[in-house]
């Protein structure tokens, strides 16, 4: 556990300073397309916070799949989770959701969806080079 932590806060702040960077073009595009035309201090500053912390969360739960040895759907149902509570807590301080029902519930579906079509794709791909690797060492 103390290796997941280290590893954990190693790759939270690697990837932390891109948070920044996030919101910047996020308000830069809002700004450009006319659909935001001022942000107060505040504003900036709460996306600012939030961004870079869910940038350090989404990062450092990826350590997971490295340095715990716990059944894979465990880890993914974690992982998931986590990412979950980071990313909808991040919309909802920041007021890009809104707090009634049927936002919060589109908001979980597409999360769901999209979370599942990532594990897909990674299934798919981990599966294909087994395959090849299989393949090559009965040559």
């Amino acid at each position: 556990m103390k290796k997941f932590w280290k590893e954990f806060l190693l790759r939270g702040l690697l990837c932390a300073t891109g948070g920044p960077l996030v919101i910047a073009v996020v308000y830069g595009i809002l700004g450009a397309t006319g659909t935001v035309t001022s942000l107060s201090p505040k504003e900036v500053c709460t996306a600012i916070i939030s961004v870079t912390l869910l940038a350090f969360i989404a990062a450092g739960m990826s350590a997971i799949y490295q340095t715990e040895r716990l059944p894979l759907p465990i880890m993914i149902l974690l992982h998931g989770g986590v990412l979950y509570v980071a990313y909808i807590l991040t919309y909802l301080v920041n007021g890009w959701l809104l707090n009634k029902l049927v936002p919060i519930l589109v908001f979980t579906a597409i999360f769901l969806v999209g979370y599942g079509i990532i594990w897909m794709i990674i299934y798919l791909v981990n599966k294909a080079n087994a395959e090849r690797m299989t393949k090559l060492l009965k040559q």
